[in-house]
C-alpha cells in the first residue's frame, strides 16, 4: 500500500538519505542566539560555579561551546546532583529552568551534594527551535547502545568520571504545538514510515524509569509543580502519550533501552519533565517556574532519602 505524501521532503515509504537530510537541514532557521541566551547566562555565573567546557560542535561553520556548571566547593565524598536541559534544543522551558535553577536556588544544596548543571545539551537545535540536531538525529535516542549524536557523547563522557555517584538526574524537557505539526510528521517521513498524529498533553508531566520504578519520588515532584500550574489529565483511554499512567500525572517505561538522557547516569533518583507553555492555561514564564520547582522538589526528595 503506497503511503500519501505528508511532509515535503523525502518520498513517502522510504527513508532519508543524506539529500533529504540537507534539504531538511536547509529549511531549518536560525532565530536565537545560544552565544546570547545560555554562554553569556553560564559565564555570569563564574563566580558561583566552575565553569566547564567539556565539548564543541562544529556545524556548517557554526561554533558551539558546550558547557557545564559544577560547585566550586567539590567534595568527594558527596553524591551528585544533575540537572540537564536543553537535549531537545526547541523545548525552551527546560534550558531557561536549569539557567534560574542555577542562578536562584543551586546554593541550596551546595552544602549537601554535589551539583553538575548543563542547561543546553543541543545548542544548534536551541538556535534554529527545532527537535534534532545538524544530522536530523535526535539526541534523546542517543544515550544507550546507539551513539550517534555527538551532543550525546560528548556529555557522556563528562559525566563517566563520576559514575556510580550520582543520587539524582531530572532531565528538563516540554512539548509544543509543533511536535503534532512538524515533529511527528518529519520523523515519520525521516524513518520511511506512515504518519499517525498523537495527542498532546494539556499540563506538565513526568516520565519515569520502569525499571528502577519509585513513584514516591515522582509523586513529591507533582505534588510541588501543582502549585505553580497544572498537571496533565490522561487522554479518553487513560493514557499520556500511550502509556498508561503509573500514577496522578506519571508515566513510566524502560527509559534505558529506549536511550533517553534520563537513564545513562543510572542514578538512584531519575526523572524527566514534561510541561506544556502552548497550553491556554499557563505561560512561557511559568513553564519555567515549574520547571524550578520541580528541580528543587527531586534535590529536596533524594537528599532526604539518600
Amino acid at each position: 500500500m503506497s503511503i500519501a505524501r505528508f511532509y515535503p521532503i523525502g518520498t513517502p515509504g522510504v527513508p532519508w538519505g543524506d539529500s533529504d537530510k540537507v534539504a531538511w537541514r536547509e529549511r531549518q532557521v536560525r532565530s536565537r542566539s545560544y552565544q546570547d541566551d545560555v554562554v553569556m547566562r553560564v559565564q555570569a555565573l563564574a563566580d558561583r560555579f566552575v565553569v566547564e567546557q567539556y565539548g564543541q560542535l562544529n556545524y556548517g561553520g557554526d561554533v558551539f561551546p558546550l558547557l557545564a556548571l559544577k560547585s566550586k566547593s567539590w567534595d568527594p565524598t558527596r553524591p551528585v546532583a544533575l540537572v540537564t536541559g536543553g537535549v531537545h534544543g526547541y523545548e525552551t522551558s527546560g534550558v531557561l529552568g536549569a539557567l534560574r535553577f542555577a542562578e536562584t536556588r543551586a546554593a541550596d544544596y551546595a552544602d549537601r551534594v554535589n551539583v553538575i548543571i548543563v542547561p543546553c545539551v543541543s545548542p544548534w537545535a536551541y538556535e534554529r527551535v527545532c527537535r534534532w540536531n545538524f544530522h536530523a538525529v535526535d539526541p534523546n535516542r542517543q544515550f544507550g547502545a546507539q551513539r550517534g549524536a555527538e551532543e550525546s557523547s560528548a556529555l557522556i563522557a563528562l559525566l563517566e568520571p563520576h559514575a556510580g555517584k550520582f543520587l539524582v538526574h531530572i532531565d528538563l524537557h516540554e512539548t509544543t504545538d509543533t511536535d503534532a505539526s512538524e515533529f511527528q510528521p518529519a520523523k515519520a517521513a525521516r524513518d520511511g514510515q506512515p504518519h499517525h498524529s498523537e495527542e498532546i498533553p494539556d499540563g506538565f508531566y513526568l516520565v519515569g524509569d520502569s525499571e528502577t520504578s519509585r513513584l514516591d519520588f515522582q509523586e513529591s515532584i507533582i505534588a510541588a509543580v501543582e502549585r505553580v500550574t497544572h498537571i496533565a489529565p490522561p487522554d479518553a483511554a487513560g493514557h499520556i502519550i500511550g502509556f498508561p499512567l503509573s500514577t496522578r500525572g506519571v508515566i513510566e517505561f524502560p527509559v534505558r533501552s529506549s536511550g533517553l538522557c534520563a537513564s545513562f547516569t543510572h542514578a538512584k533518583f531519575t526523572t524527566t519533565t514534561e510541561v506544556y507553555p502552548d497550553s491556554a492555561r499557563t505561560n512561557p514564564e511559568e513553564c519555567v517556574v515549574a520547571q524550578v520547582a520541580s528541580v528543587q522538589a527531586a534535590f529536596d526528595f533524594a537528599i532526604a532519602m539518600k
